[in-house]
């Protein structure tokens, strides 16, 4: 059988041979929906990989953030909780402790207030920020240094500014060991963090300065930062089950959220656009497809004789079939071919173009996924739009197809 089946497309491709220029023009809506196919397809791929660079870079997807949920809904009402759960710093410690991946525990404590200095009547406005255990990643800083372990068990009255606050009181000396009030009282300011213009005037405190009952009436943000990537999902489940032993609620009054829904929302979006080009693009395939039966039934109407000297001296149906078939496949995988060279020129061609306008850092991606999809596409386009012309073939009477001549 392997023997027949390689003699058949040993025989197609050499009545492709002979027929060369035919063939082309029969197969140029083949060649021309697959190099569509193929420049779509890895241009949508381009533009994810694109997505997701652009998501990373600006989104840690090693983030896992806890909020507090103040509100509950009654009657499809969103109404206040007379009382909710809160993390305190200790807690926080607590629930870092418990996990069994390693991660950088965060909590933010955000307010604005207004900010003096002894000796100075300038009132500033500023946002306080409390923190724990320091600073969240990539903060940089210009003048001295972040809050030390020791500084946070013993809750030490220290801060740091941010430059905007040193725009905003006008001064260019060295603020570090002076002192700053807040409504927490005085803090020592022990560094500097780095801040553009655009940012407002800024003070950092350890969230442990802050009495829990304060919190309450604050924006209390939580976070960890995971090792990686991978381990965030583990890491969110040990969350939940900590949540839910640990608080009075069980867990209902905090929601853990994770960076990945972003990434997973752009797959989908680039999915749903991926179907719908295909199926756009994949009109052209069709049209293509009907070439190739065309040139097929012209070709069955042109060997009708030779068709049958073949069955008359022992041809079986199955042979005839077999042959026209394999010709068929072996027409549409080398218009599919042809088709995916002019498809990867074409996106050569057009990347720079995108490049030229958009000013962004894109490329167009091959994948394995868009090759195989052109393989499978060459081969059922060979068997849908064959099937017809072989069975016509295959069943045309030896007799009257010899008496044609």
């Amino acid at each position: 059988m392997l023997k027949k089946t390689l003699l058949s497309f040993a025989l197609a491709a050499q009545t492709i041979r002979t027929r060369f220029f035919h063939t082309v023009l029969s197969v140029l809506g083949i060649v021309i929906g697959v190099a569509a196919l193929v420049s779509t397809l890895s241009l949508i791929d381009g533009l994810e990989e694109y997505a997701n660079e652009q998501i990373s870079q600006t989104t840690s997807l090693k983030a896992i953030a806890i909020y507090t949920k103040p509100f509950k809904t009654i009657n499809n009402v969103r109404v206040p909780k007379e009382n909710f759960a809160m993390l305190s710093p200790a807690q926080i410690n607590q629930l870092h402790a418990s996990l069994s991946q390693p991660s950088q525990p965060y909590m933010v404590v955000s307010q604005g207030n207004e900010v003096t200095m002894p000796g100075d009547t300038q009132r500033i406005g500023a946002m306080i920020s409390g923190t724990l255990p320091t600073l969240q990643p990539n903060t940089k800083l210009t003048q001295g240094r972040t809050f030390t372990a020791e500084e946070l068990t013993a809750q030490k009255p220290v801060a740091l500014v941010n430059e905007s606050f040193l725009r905003q009181r006008k001064s260019t000396s060295p603020p570090l060991g002076q002192t700053i009030r807040t409504p927490q009282g005085e803090l020592t300011i022990v560094g500097v963090v780095a801040s553009d213009t655009t940012r407002p005037a800024q003070v950092f405190m350890p969230a442990s300065l802050y009495p829990l009952e304060q919190l309450r009436s604050l924006r209390v943000d939580y976070a960890f930062e995971a090792g990686q990537v991978e381990q965030v999902p583990l890491l969110k489940k040990e969350m939940q089950d900590w949540l839910k032993k640990n608080s009075p609620q069980g867990g209902e009054d905090f929601e853990i959220v994770t960076n990945e829904f972003r990434v997973e929302q752009a797959a989908q979006g680039f999915l749903v656009f991926r179907i719908i080009m295909g199926f756009i693009v994949g009109l052209s395939v069709l049209v293509g497809g009907i070439g190739v039966m065309n040139v097929l039934l012209i070709s069955v109407t042109e060997r009708t004789s030779e068709i049958g000297v073949r069955k008359a001296v022992g041809a079986k149906k199955r042979d005839i079939l077999l042959q026209f078939l394999s010709e068929s496949i072996t027409v549409s995988t080398f218009g599919s071919l042809m088709g995916l060279v002019l498809g990867v020129l074409a996106t050569m061609a057009f990347v720079p173009i995108v490049k030229t306008f958009a000013k962004v850092p894109f490329q167009a991606a091959y994948t394995l996924n868009t090759f195989l999809i052109i393989s499978v596409i060459a081969v059922l386009i060979g068997v849908i739009f064959g099937t017809y012309p072989a069975l016509r073939a295959a069943n045309l009477d030896p007799i009257e197809a010899i008496r044609r001549e």
